[in-house]
């Protein structure tokens, strides 16, 4: 039922992949299950012009050393104790990428209830933050540099976007002007949004 997407659907401009990616799936084929989410909200970083993104002034480190590389490949990071799933765009050499902030549980929700804990009441609260997300998907650092086209963890097509609103991005309180783009995608009135929809 599910397949990756084609590849070049990656090879777009940041703002418009980050748009396209909702109401894409997250797949991730495990030998205990599949667990398949809809994306519901991204945001999106346009590289070395952009104050928040990691890439910014072309910052080359052992972090971000994936961003400049193919379009579609996987850039895992670690906040605190969320690992955070993003998806390279662009061009090789323009490290531009677009963070997956929030998903809508499609199958597997069982596994992510494990994942998260039992002490997750709200199924909202499973998947309505970028950390959360990866962690209800079983996803850790062990992806960074795999691709989003290829299984066991992949993007496929999905349901027909409803409504898709743009608004200031989350968290990056310390970035100039970079604090008021629009560059934060997501469907409108979808209770998985994350809190910070608004």
């Amino acid at each position: 039922m599910y397949e990756p997407i084609d590849p070049s659907f990656f090879e777009a401009p940041v703002l418009e992949l980050a748009r396209n990616l909702v109401g894409k799936h997250i797949v991730h084929e495990r030998s205990d299950g599949l667990l398949v989410v809809r994306i519901v909200e991204t945001e999106a970083y346009h590289g070395p012009e952009d104050r928040a993104a990691h890439s910014f002034g072309n910052r080359r480190t052992k972090r971000t050393e994936i961003m400049f590389g193919e379009a579609g490949s996987v850039y895992t990071y670690q906040m605190h104790t969320h690992v955070l799933m993003n998806v390279v765009g662009a061009k090789v050499g323009i490290p531009h990428a677009v963070l997956l902030r929030a998903g809508e549980p499609v199958e597997g929700l069982v596994h992510m209830q494990e994942n998260r804990g039992n002490h997750i009441k709200k199924m909202t609260d499973l998947t309505n933050g970028p950390g959360k997300l990866s962690k209800a998907l079983g996803v850790t650092m062990d992806y960074y540099g795999h691709h989003w086209a290829q299984k066991p963890l992949y993007i496929s097509e999905g349901f027909p976007q409803n409504e898709v609103e743009a608004g200031p991005r989350v968290g990056i309180g310390n970035s100039g002007e970079a604090v008021h783009y629009p560059w934060r995608f997501y469907e409108k009135d979808n209770p998985f949004v994350s809190k910070y929809r608004k």
